[in-house]
């Protein structure tokens, strides 16, 4: 499941099991009260930018596919995947299971039997289960060796993110060739939004990445404009953002609301690309 989101979220220090931070001494009205503060900080991943990873590949399926009844557990499963995924994942990097044990139980109650649904509904999805086995395993080790902000664990979470889109079509009994070209669309977007949030925010400055993020939306731009001109007119507004922004001074919360934006507009595009 998608481990880490490359979309940017506020950055917030907090431990899975609620012990770490101090709270605010006093609280403005608008704060949710602390017991709410504190179950959302045991049981929800401070990675907002994952979110849009999960569900905009799903949306954009159902947009080609259609809606099946296969769709609704499969939801589920998915995003209660990515929930447990996460804390099993705290769970290899620290070496204990004890710290995220509630947490666990609690994801793989709702995954499983969801899972087992969607297979028992569309048992056709099982062909991507190999693919999903080999990015986890991506997963696992750069958790393990406590390098999950590389590269290519981040690449490793985009994939299976946009894998959705073509699980979402088989759930809904169509080939998995209809929907290849939005596919690789999808793909080709949030890819890129590792190089340029890199630029924008942990490796601002660094010359690789101020060069190979334009580069990289350069390349994406000519491939998607085989697909659609749709499609060429967004990746060429990218494009231009990933050249330009990075020499602007846009806070991180700025970074995050331009991307949901750009999540929205691509999948305003899919239907009209089609």
């Amino acid at each position: 499941m998608v481990t880490t989101g490359s979309l940017p979220g506020p950055v917030v220090s907090t431990d899975p099991t609620g012990r770490r931070g101090t709270p605010p001494a006093n609280r403005s009205a608008g704060t949710p009260p602390p017991a709410r503060r504190s179950w959302t900080r045991r049981y929800l991943p401070p990675q907002h930018g994952a979110w849009a990873m999960l569900l905009v590949p799903y949306l954009a399926g159902l947009l080609l596919a259609g809606f099946s009844w296969a769709h609704l557990p499969l939801l589920v499963a998915w995003l209660g995947g990515y929930l447990l995924s996460y804390y099993a994942f705290v769970a290899v990097r620290v070496g204990r299971l004890t710290r995220v044990r509630a947490q666990v139980l609690l994801y793989a109650e709702i995954t499983v039997p969801a899972g087992a649904l969607v297979l028992l509904l569309s048992p056709r999805v099982i062909v991507f289960a190999p693919v999903f086995a080999v990015l986890v395993a991506v997963n696992v080790v750069a958790a393990r060796t406590g390098s999950q902000r590389t590269l290519v664990n981040d690449l490793a979470a985009v994939l299976q993110s946009s894998l959705m889109l073509p699980v979402v079509a088989v759930a809904a009994g169509e080939p998995v060739t209809g929907v290849l070209p939005e596919f690789a669309v999808v793909l080709l977007y949030f890819a890129g939004t590792v190089p340029y949030v890199k630029t924008m925010i942990r490796n601002r400055g660094d010359v690789r990445y101020l060069v190979g993020s334009p580069a990289y939306h350069a390349l994406a731009l000519a491939a998607v404009g085989v697909v659609s001109w749709w499609y060429a007119v967004f990746f060429g507004w990218l494009t231009l953002r990933a050249v330009v922004a990075p020499r602007l001074p846009l806070r991180q919360l700025h970074v995050g609301l331009l991307e949901i934006v750009h999540c929205v507009v691509l999948l305003v595009l899919i239907p009209l690309a089609g």
